[in-house]
């Protein structure tokens, strides 16, 4: 597997690895994508959008760093969410993390998602450790069924895969940046 030298972290799926350095390398593969999309953005460019989608980088990063500790702070681990998710009437304002992020400034949007990415990492280490893919999250659903490691990953990869094409478009209007990959630099 590829590592980012300074945290090793991994950067790309092995290419014939096991189950779990496949699922962790492709998430994130995503999470690394994601980043040098929305990288070197001031508020402008966080708060673009392409018309009629009210959808902007900006809110793309509040909403994963939503999506990082509901699912692996909350439903892995099994622990609260903190700030500023729990100061938050979800019923109230469903989509408070879209709305809010024209609010935040760019540092505090980079570190919101940062921070729960660094969470999760710790919070999906701790899981393999203690089991595998297979380990069991502590959530559990309706039906009383509590989803798998393997589950969370794959829903997590499905969650960046569907967000990064629209992240694509936003930031290819800002400053014509394309490529599927980031560059091996980043």
């Amino acid at each position: 597997m590829s590592y980012d030298t300074e945290e090793q972290v991994v950067t790309e799926p092995p290419v014939a690895g096991d189950e779990i350095d496949t699922l962790i390398g492709c998430l994130e593969r995503n999470r690394r994508t994601f980043a040098w999309k929305c990288e070197g953005l001031d508020a402008a460019g966080l708060g673009a959008r392409l018309a009629p989608s009210t959808l902007t980088l900006g809110g793309l990063l509040k909403h994963l760093a939503l999506v990082e500790d509901e699912y692996f702070t909350r439903r892995l681990s099994g622990a609260e969410l903190g700030p500023p998710w729990d100061a938050v009437d979800w019923d109230a304002e469903p989509d408070w993390e879209w709305r809010s992020a024209a609010q935040d400034s760019p540092d505090e949007l980079y570190a919101l998602w940062t921070a729960a990415v660094a969470r999760s990492r710790v919070h999906v280490r701790e899981a393999v450790a203690e089991g595998g893919a297979g380990h069991l999250a502590a959530y559990t659903t309706a039906r009383g069924e509590s989803p798998s490691l393997r589950r969370l990953l794959v829903d997590m990869i499905e969650e960046y895969a569907r967000h990064l094409g629209q992240a694509d478009m936003i930031r290819e209007s800002i400053d014509g940046r394309v490529r599927e990959d980031p560059p091996a630099d980043f």
